[in-house]
């Protein structure tokens, strides 16, 4: 585990919610049903997440993002393939997310959605409003495109393995700095996202080119030098440069995270809040959520 130093000064959890709603979606069998007979095992897997966030972190403020731009983001107007080859989820599932926020708010926690900016966008955001306001930020999710945003006050925590990282984490992991995370995503492209990045192109490569050239610009300006570095294939990936800039080019608009989304400006905005009780017991009555969830809520203060 790297060693993460952090300053006496407020922590503000930041939540990727739908990767922990997608992990309950796939890992717990649909025997979980409202009472209306709708399957809530995602809801129900994501509720224990946020339970176990709460008791071992104890955050004082935090906020749950999600996903509501499936293919409204920005990023589809420059680019309309972006996360194309992706399918939409299912009724089911768009229902139990939409629980998985109810449960969040009625914990005490901000919710954050936007139509047009993504969760990772709404995360970035934060960051950089917590960031004046002198307030450290915990990133809680596995994502590599975070690796961007990892900084002084800003570092990942991957809440299933119990790993935490900071920008010396991110060069060890992926052998770039956070500042060059975004142009490493984007040499290298992601077929999950559908971003292009240039073909044949890896991560290896990638970092051998950074960590030459520094940024993807400067990589792109001088591409005919590549040709004469001491790597396998320079020749090669020299051409790949000059045949494919435009693409490498259109993928950093991708991979970069905005850090304009609407967030919050203030502290109380991530303030967590105690639970809402009458919303919990109504809520829960719905999901059928059992006795030894409403203790561990109870237990909450």
């Amino acid at each position: 585990m790297d060693v993460v130093n952090v300053a006496m000064r407020p922590s503000a959890y930041l939540v990727d919610a739908s990767l922990y709603v997608f992990r309950a979606w796939h890992s717990i069998p649909p025997d979980f049903t409202d009472v209306d007979g709708h399957p809530v095992n995602a809801v129900h897997g994501f509720t224990r997440f946020l339970l176990d966030l709460l008791e071992r972190a104890k955050p004082t403020h935090a906020a749950i993002c999600f996903d509501e731009s499936l293919t409204t983001s920005f990023r589809n107007a420059i680019y309309p393939h972006y996360k194309a080859n992706r399918e939409l989820p299912p009724e089911e599932l768009k229902r139990q997310f939409e629980y998985c926020r109810e449960v969040a708010a009625a914990l005490g926690l901000t919710v954050l959605t936007d139509s047009s900016f993504e969760a990772d966008d709404l995360i970035g955001s934060a960051t950089g409003v917590l960031g004046k306001l002198d307030c450290h930020a915990v990133i809680v999710s596995a994502d590599k495109d975070f690796g961007q945003l990892i900084g002084d006050r800003v570092e990942q925590w991957d809440f299933s393995r119990d790993q935490r990282w900071n920008a010396h984490g991110i060069k060890q992991r992926l052998g770039v700095h956070p500042t060059q995370v975004a142009d490493y995503l984007a040499l290298m492209g992601d077929a999950i996202d559908n971003i292009p990045g240039i073909p044949g192109i890896g991560a290896k490569t990638a970092a051998i080119l950074l960590a030459h050239f520094e940024t993807l610009d400067a990589l792109l300006t001088r591409s005919d030098e590549v040709a004469f570095l001491r790597m396998r294939g320079a020749a090669s990936v020299s051409q790949k440069l000059r045949e494919h800039a435009a693409l490498a080019r259109l993928s950093r608009q991708l991979t970069g995270i905005a850090m304009d989304a609407p967030v919050p400006l203030d502290l109380d905005g991530y303030g967590r809040r105690a639970p809402d009780d009458a919303a919990i017991s109504a809520l829960f009555d719905r999901l059928r959520l059992g006795p030894m969830t409403r203790a561990r809520v109870r237990a909450l203060g």
